[in-house]
């Protein structure tokens, strides 16, 4: 038996909530919602009590969606920036593009370069992973078969 019905999102949580927006509304996604939760729920799902955040729900074109969180209260808890893709846990969110050479240009004109290279995978697919924001891991993927 299948418990899973759907995906919904993927959440991250960030320091600079308004920058990590911005990132990713210009790779293509739009803001779906923002808001503030705080209260008996969200201490009970976390565990964190007195906890307070601050959410913007994004959505890719094709409806995927990507939830930005910040922690007003507590501080939030420094992760690794620099983590590769080899260090457990979340280590990218991946997004198909339409030209991989100009999302990497774009994202190095705003400061976010290349973890490694530009990759070809069996004549199918070019990928790259581009640093982004806090530290995020983006892999951005051209079909080209």
């Amino acid at each position: 038996m299948s418990y899973v019905r759907r995906f919904d999102h993927i959440g991250i949580t960030v320091a600079d909530l308004d920058a990590v927006t911005a990132f990713f509304v210009a790779l293509g996604l739009e803001v779906e919602g923002r808001t503030f939760v705080e209260g008996e729920f969200l201490e009970t799902v976390c565990g964190i009590p007195d906890s307070r955040t601050e959410i913007v729900m994004l959505k890719s074109p094709d409806g995927a969606r990507l939830e930005l969180a910040r922690f007003v209260r507590p501080d939030s808890v420094p992760g690794s920036p620099a983590a590769m893709a080899n260090e457990l846990g979340l280590r990218n969110v991946s997004f198909e593009v339409n030209d991989l050479q100009a999302a990497v240009d774009w994202a190095a004109s705003e400061g976010y370069g290349l973890v490694g290279g530009i990759g070809e995978y069996e004549g199918a697919w070019r990928m790259a992973y581009v640093r982004g924001p806090e530290g995020i891991i983006v892999s951005l993927a051209e079909r080209i078969s």
